[in-house]
């Protein structure tokens, strides 16, 4: 593998974030990636991942996945399933791409709190920015971990949908730091839907489904983030889990990128519990909302940067500029902090404009979700979007499907795999087929080529 990387970018690029790279283990589909440091581990995970992977196929095409962890005292955590005692409340061990270790910095567990990617400090309840966008969530979020605190329910469940960087996460975090703060002995579970999927299938491997679940099930507050991604047997389970929690009066929150209806991977009968609690979006934040969130976000720079000064026309020109999200406002602070630290030049709107170009540019370019593209093919070529995602084969259903496939990839920062798992479950290589295929018909035929651009264009419109 370190061959290939090694030809794939060169030697310099290898040793500077590859040679510390140690393979753990194989599991199935999933291969078990160990880094010696935190930034190393998130490097290259957001960054070289795809090539990694590319790498992996070359050798076997029986690894579809990736796992990163950060080696803690020389020794990689085994990403076998942990035996059941292991995930009991007490456990050592938390997997996610975060070692287990003593809650410092933006990191902190209770004992009795699995955290599947880590708890972050700093959502809380404070540092949560209400707007008109928010508001709702927000009270919402603050009654279920008040209730929770005092082994009670408030709403159950409780489903919080939005677009990417509106505060889901930080909601969902606030939650468990609330509850967990005002009550220790509380059973506290955050997971996001990718580790509930590892948890239940790995304890399937190692014949410990049963005991998982009646773990699982004894818990005071289920905390589920990026719902979306839950596919397969496990989202099979996560229904029968859902509904013995409710049914015992235990609380669940969950966040997602869609309404209830709209979560196809899921059968009808999770939907509908869904859809039968408390759903609360989280709406496009408003100008009045993301200066509020800027200039909070200032507040705070201010407070780590002794002299960094951000006038109030530079705040409002970032408010007014930058309408993706919430974490690009955060992104647009940090460089302009950043500008201003190594080049002592002052914060103001001409360093804005040159420093945020590429942000700035997204209020241009909407940003294309797969759902949207799920909606826009199967509308244009007059089929159900069910039919797409199942395992139908017939001409006039495959070729949308590859069609939507190579929209995704095009259109959308998904990886392969992400786009499959959208897709019905299916394989990365079964994407990567599709693009292929579209790309070869579109060099041979001008009227495809024309009606993708029309479908490009509807989905800019």
């Amino acid at each position: 593998m370190k061959a290939r990387l090694r030809a794939a970018v060169g030697e310099r690029v290898f040793t500077s974030w590859f040679s510390r790279l140690e393979l753990a283990e194989i599991v199935d589909d999933l291969a078990h990636i160990s880094a010696p440091t935190p930034f190393l581990c998130s490097w290259v995970q957001s960054n070289y991942t795809q090539i990694i992977l590319d790498a992996f196929v070359a050798e076997s095409d029986q690894i579809s996945r990736l796992h990163f962890t950060v080696r803690v005292n020389g020794q990689s955590q085994s990403l076998v399933a942990p035996a059941v005692e292991e995930l009991s409340p007490a456990a050592q061990q938390v997997s996610g791409n975060v070692p287990a270790q003593k809650a410092t910095g933006n990191q902190t567990r209770s004992k009795d709190m699995l955290s599947g990617s880590g708890i972050d400090a700093k959502m809380t309840f404070d540092n949560f920015v209400p707007g008109v966008a928010n508001e709702i969530a927000l009270g919402v979020a603050r009654q279920v971990s008040s209730a929770a605190a005092n082994n009670s329910v408030a709403f159950n469940p409780v489903y919080i949908h939005s677009s990417v960087g509106l505060g889901k996460t930080h909601l969902l975090n606030a939650v468990a730091l609330a509850a967990t703060a005002a009550n220790p002995s509380l059973k506290v579970i955050y997971l996001t839907a990718d580790h509930f999927m590892y948890h239940f299938i790995t304890a399937v491997q190692r014949q410990s489904a049963l005991a998982f679940k009646e773990w699982l099930r004894g818990i005071d507050l289920l905390l589920i983030d990026d719902l979306q991604f839950l596919q397969g047997k496990s989202a099979t389970e996560f229904g029968h889990t859902l509904g013995v929690l409710i049914t015992g009066a235990k609380q669940v929150v969950i966040a997602g990128d869609s309404a209830p209806r709209d979560l196809e991977m899921l059968d009808e009968r999770v939907r509908s519990r869904l859809s039968g609690g408390l759903v609360v979006p989280i709406t496009k934040f408003d100008l009045e909302l993301r200066r509020a969130i800027v200039n909070r976000r200032t507040e705070i720079a201010a407070t780590r940067f002794p002299g960094v000064v951000f006038p109030s026309a530079v705040i409002d020109y970032i408010a007014y500029s930058v309408t993706s999200h919430g974490r690009d406002l955060d992104g647009a602070v940090n460089r302009l902090v950043v500008a201003n630290q190594l080049t002592n030049e002052p914060i103001t709107v001409p360093l804005a404009e040159k420093t945020l170009v590429d942000l700035i540019r997204k209020r241009h370019t909407p940003r294309v979700h797969i759902d949207d593209i799920l909606k826009i093919v199967s509308r244009h070529f007059k089929i159900a979007r069910t039919d797409i995602l199942s395992s139908r084969r017939s001409r006039d259903v495959v070729r949308p499907r590859q069609i939507a496939m190579y929209l995704a990839k095009s259109l959308t920062s998904r990886s392969l795999p992400e786009i499959g798992r959208r897709f019905g479950g299916r394989d990365h290589t079964t994407v990567l087929h599709s693009v292929r295929k579209v790309e070869q018909m579109m060099r041979d035929d001008l009227d495809l080529c024309q009606e993708i651009e029309l479908l490009k264009r509807m989905l800019s419109d």
